[in-house]
């Protein structure tokens, strides 16, 4: 029987071939033109770039460039991703702020300049340069990705302006020496106010444990209001900082599980135990220690690099584990209060019966078509361990369906297995030009610890 060709079919197919490679073609386009516009020559101002995920080392730089400006110097800031080697070469003089993600590694907005530049050489004789490195001296690698940047200068015949200024824990001490040596050089001591907002009193109201009988440690919703005056606005996406009374110098991050409407802040918390038995000292505090009515000392920080922004009206496909599910719980949220049905959670955990956490109204979200699509990994309800980025290649043609419409990609949750796996597989689908596409165009955003 003689094969027939549907004309108008054939037409579709290849229209649905030319949507999907244009949509890996554009974010593509678009990561080498803003890297061509950032490439311009900084001749006769400084050069201020940042590497930072959770927004501390961008405001840094900007406090940086701030200082430089009230000088009468010209400044140019912007991403380290987005610094090219023409841009290096024409510059005399830059200042290189510089966040350690994890066990030593790049920041997700430094990690193009990491593959690109510092696998190589690049003569910079002409170089003057100092960098602030910051970190977490509680890892082994301490101010890796810094200290490897700063490292990889020197190699290429930069001349450092002063040694590597190290900030443990956004230490107030360290920074002052980083502003000591800045005014040196800007030849000035009227620098603007560096001082971070101070924490303010915050209620615990509530608090309740999500996965009773888990075979997991247990994980507690917590909710907080301000003690007193007005609540103070966020977008979803922010983190909290939080500090325990037995630990005042060194406050921790939390992601918000919930919108300003919501009238609190809510928390997503897993209780830490250390191998002897005894509790995380932030995690036993607000999951165990903490008296319902007592008072919380709280801070709200803008996550830039986690906020919906220019992705508010696109399509979410939105994928965490664990406890990771507050920072997507808290765009779903928005989401749904904006009437914007098109997301697409893929969530992991344990087991379902224990640790399906805000279930109930995930399964209302998707009765009310606010959720389009959900799809749920359980890593100890079969015999093979199954996890949320094992979700991804059987969802393969959706996954491309959603981002040649125009979609960008959330992942919230654990830097260690899931984080890596999920960019994995997001590769072995998509491709590497397109993921990395999607990075630069904002489109493929990680609030993962």
């Amino acid at each position: 029987m003689p094969l027939t060709i549907d004309p108008t079919r054939l037409a579709l197919t290849a229209a649905a071939f030319a949507a999907y490679g244009a949509s890996c073609l554009l974010p593509w386009l678009h990561w080498r033109r803003k890297r061509a516009q950032a490439g311009s020559a900084v001749a006769g101002g400084w050069l201020v770039a940042y590497a930072s995920q959770t927004g501390n080392g961008e405001e840094l730089a900007q406090q940086t460039a701030a200082t430089l400006r009230l000088a009468g110097v010209g400044v140019q800031v912007c991403e380290l991703s987005d610094v090219s080697a023409a841009m290096l070469q024409n510059a005399g003089r830059a200042l290189f702020i510089a966040s350690t993600y994890g066990e030593g590694d790049a920041p997700d907005g430094a990690a193009g300049f990491a593959g690109r530049l510092m696998t190589g050489s690049l003569p910079l004789p002409q170089l003057h340069y100092a960098v602030l490195a910051l970190g977490d001296s509680s890892y082994a690698q301490y101010c890796g990705f810094g200290r490897a940047l700063d490292g990889w200068l020197q190699a290429q015949g930069a001349q450092p302006l002063f040694s590597r200024v190290e900030v443990d824990r956004g230490a107030s001490r360290d920074v002052a020496l980083w502003r000591q040596h800045l005014s040196h050089l800007a030849g000035t001591s009227d620098a603007p106010d560096w001082d971070a907002p101070a924490f303010a009193p915050w209620r615990l109201v509530a608090r309740r444990v999500m996965n009773p009988h888990s075979a997991g440690a247990p994980v507690c919703h917590i909710e907080l209001a301000p003690a007193a005056g007005a609540l103070p606005a966020w977008q979803s996406g922010d983190l909290v900082q939080v500090v325990a009374p037995a630990e005042p110098d060194r406050p921790r991050e939390y992601s918000i599980a919930s919108v300003f409407s919501d009238g609190r802040v809510h928390l997503l918390v897993r209780l830490h135990r250390h191998e002897d038995g005894s509790s995380g000292v932030a995690s036993g505090w607000l999951c165990e220690q903490a008296e319902v009515g007592s008072v919380v000392p709280l801070r709200l920080r803008q996550h830039r690099r986690f906020r919906l922004e220019d992705n508010a009206a696109r399509p979410l496909i939105l994928i965490g584990n664990g406890s990771g599910i507050a920072g997507l719980r808290g765009h779903l949220r928005a989401r749904a209060e904006a009437g914007q049905g098109r997301n697409w959670l893929l969530f992991g955990e344990r087991n379902r019966a224990h640790d399906l956490y805000y279930g109930d109204e995930l399964a209302a979200w998707q009765a009310a078509g606010l959720l389009a699509r959900l799809d749920l990994a359980f890593s100890r309800d079969q015999a093979e361990r199954v996890y949320v980025q094992d979700l991804l290649p059987a969802a393969a043609a959706t996954l491309r369906e959603w981002i040649a419409d125009g979609a960008a990609i959330y992942v919230c949750g654990s830097l260690e297995g899931m984080a890596g796996g999920v960019d994995r597989a997001l590769r072995d689908v998509l491709g590497d030009e397109t993921v990395d596409g999607l990075a630069g165009a904002g489109r493929y955003r990680r609030d993962v610890y």
